[in-house]
């Protein structure tokens, strides 16, 4: 059994589901806890660079956690429910859809790396949000979508069946 057929399990997908829901609670929770504003939507440099100079050293480490943490395991979570849904309920076109979704996995994951180093001023690679944050945000619309209408075509189908 492939990645993908384990992915497009109903077992999993609830799973990811659960989680993806659990950690979207998650972060405006933790964002309210450490009095954050997160930097992942701004896609301007300036404007990275204007809100991480404006967060004290012990926001900046909270968010570097943070970002460590839980939009790790974000993407992971999300992905899997993206890429098993594609699969699972879009079967001629799931596992094209589930290569944009890997993108999208990898995308977030890579914009993390760049935030985690400017929050800790290891490094200044945040001209790359120009790029990555846009992609991020297309591709998470369209997974989102994507998901959706597979579950929406799932339930009808089992009601038609049932």
């Amino acid at each position: 059994m492939s990645l993908l057929d384990t992915l497009a399990q109903s077992r999993t997908l609830w799973l990811a589901f659960v989680a993806t829901v659990l950690i979207t609670v998650a972060f405006p929770l933790a964002a309210g806890l450490w009095g954050l504003s997160f930097v992942d939507a701004l896609s301007d440099p300036a404007e990275v660079r204007q809100a991480i100079a404006a967060m004290t050293s012990k926001q900046r480490v909270a968010h570097a956690w943070l970002t460590a943490t839980l939009d790790v395991a974000y993407p992971l979570a999300y992905g899997a429910l993206f890429i098993g849904s594609a699969v699972a309920f879009l079967p001629r076109f799931g596992r094209f859809l589930a290569l944009a979704f890997v993108v999208l996995v990898a995308t977030d994951l890579l914009e993390g790396v760049v935030q985690v180093l400017a929050l800790t001023e290891t490094a200044d690679l945040v001209s790359s949000k120009a790029l990555l944050t846009p992609l991020k945000t297309v591709l998470f619309l369209v997974g989102l979508l994507t998901t959706i209408a597979g579950w929406i075509i799932w339930g009808a189908r089992r009601v038609r069946s049932g």
